[in-house]
């Protein structure tokens, strides 16, 4: 057999062979993905894997692996692990010179905005986001000039020059928390919430502060519905069932749980179900298995095309060439920056936020833009 990995998108060959020495240096990765990648693919995946390593040490870089990236580079090269917020603030106490973003571009450019003396590379720049792309800076300040005085909440899931325009981001796990702190700093009983519709509608089941939102959607998330909820009951009537904030308010209803990727995650770990279904991006699910072994989980899932572009051999090539690089102009950079820092700066929950889903079955108006 040819061994070696093939890169679909260029049509080009990454080879190097899979040794015994290659074998021996990768079998503890092999034991956390093995749930999920068959032994062939391991053949292709574990050379790849271990020359990533041994560039990362030898160029002093360290890769930013989301939760939503495939299981052999969430666990075979990811340094650092997590939601996209996560990432950046792992990235700023790192003491690496390159960082190479494993997700996509939103998330490269508030790594670089929280690391402005770093290099931040990304193995794709097609790898964008649905979110990210449905709001523009223009927007921001036509909503400001629209509702003067009412702070303007902004998901991490956005551009770097959206979060200049806007007074605080948030993350799925803690926009209830930072929506009531903008509130009572500006001393409003509204917030505006951009752009995702679905998780300023389910933060409105959650808060007495009224939310203004904004038509965004995630591609992966809208497409659930209350009705694949209930199918999956049906079939599978002892799984715990968790959802994604960024789902329709009516998926959030019909499930046992809501809550971030980490709170996903830190559900998982804690109750250790029997089965499990995840409504959210498909590796999600592969990734956790890994440390929940004992845990079953079942579809359904939907693939987040952008985050598929990024693969080892394109995470090879960017360590190789420097590419691509992601840069953000510094005056934007500095007004984001604020932005970001302002959450950092709330005192962090003591564990990852869940959505009350008594709250959350309870119809609360949002006035959409």
């Amino acid at each position: 057999m040819d061994d070696g990995a093939f890169d679909f998108r260029s049509g080009t060959s990454v080879r190097f062979p899979f040794t015994p020495a290659v074998e021996a240096a990768t079998a503890p990765l092999w034991d956390k993905v093995k749930a999920r990648v068959t032994p062939l693919e391991w053949r292709a995946h574990a050379p790849l894997i271990a020359e990533i390593n041994r560039l990362k040490r030898e160029k002093g870089a360290v890769i930013l692996a989301h939760n939503y990236m495939t299981p052999e580079i969430f666990h075979g090269v990811g340094d650092y692990v997590g939601d996209s917020l996560g990432l950046a603030r792992e990235a700023q106490r790192s003491d690496a010179r390159i960082i190479i973003q494993a997700g996509v571009h939103f998330m490269a450019e508030t790594s670089k905005v929280l690391c402005p003396d770093k290099r931040v590379l990304i193995p794709d720049l097609l790898a964008g986001c649905s979110l990210a792309s449905s709001i523009t800076a223009a927007d921001v300040r036509m909503i400001k000039a629209r509702y003067p005085g009412v702070p303007v909440v902004t998901y991490v899931n956005t551009t770097a020059e959206v979060k200049a325009e806007t007074d605080i981001c948030c993350t799925s796990a803690n926009a209830v928390q930072v929506v009531e702190a903008a509130a009572a700093e500006w001393g409003t009983d509204r917030c505006i919430l951009i752009p995702d519709e679905f998780l300023a509608r389910n933060v409105a089941r959650q808060t007495t502060v009224k939310i203004i939102a904004w038509a965004g959607r995630c591609e992966v998330h809208e497409r659930f519905t209350a009705e694949d909820v209930r199918e999956l009951r049906a079939a599978y009537p002892g799984a715990e069932i968790l959802a994604h904030p960024e789902c329709p308010a009516e998926v959030i209803e019909a499930s046992d749980f809501a809550g971030s990727t980490a709170a996903m995650s830190d559900y998982v770990g804690r109750r250790r179900p029997a089965q499990v279904v995840m409504i959210t991006e498909c590796s999600m699910a592969s990734n956790v298995q890994a440390d929940s072994p004992e845990t079953t989980f079942i579809g359904p899932c939907n693939l987040c095309p952008h985050m598929k572009r990024i693969s080892l051999e394109n995470i090879y090539e960017a360590l190789v060439h420097d590419r691509y690089e992601v840069t953000v102009d510094p005056l934007i950079a500095g007004r984001a920056r604020a932005a970001v820092q302002r959450m950092i700066d709330l005192p962090p929950p003591s564990q990852p936020a869940r959505y009350d889903l008594v709250k959350a079955r309870h119809h609360v108006d949002v006035e959409l833009i």
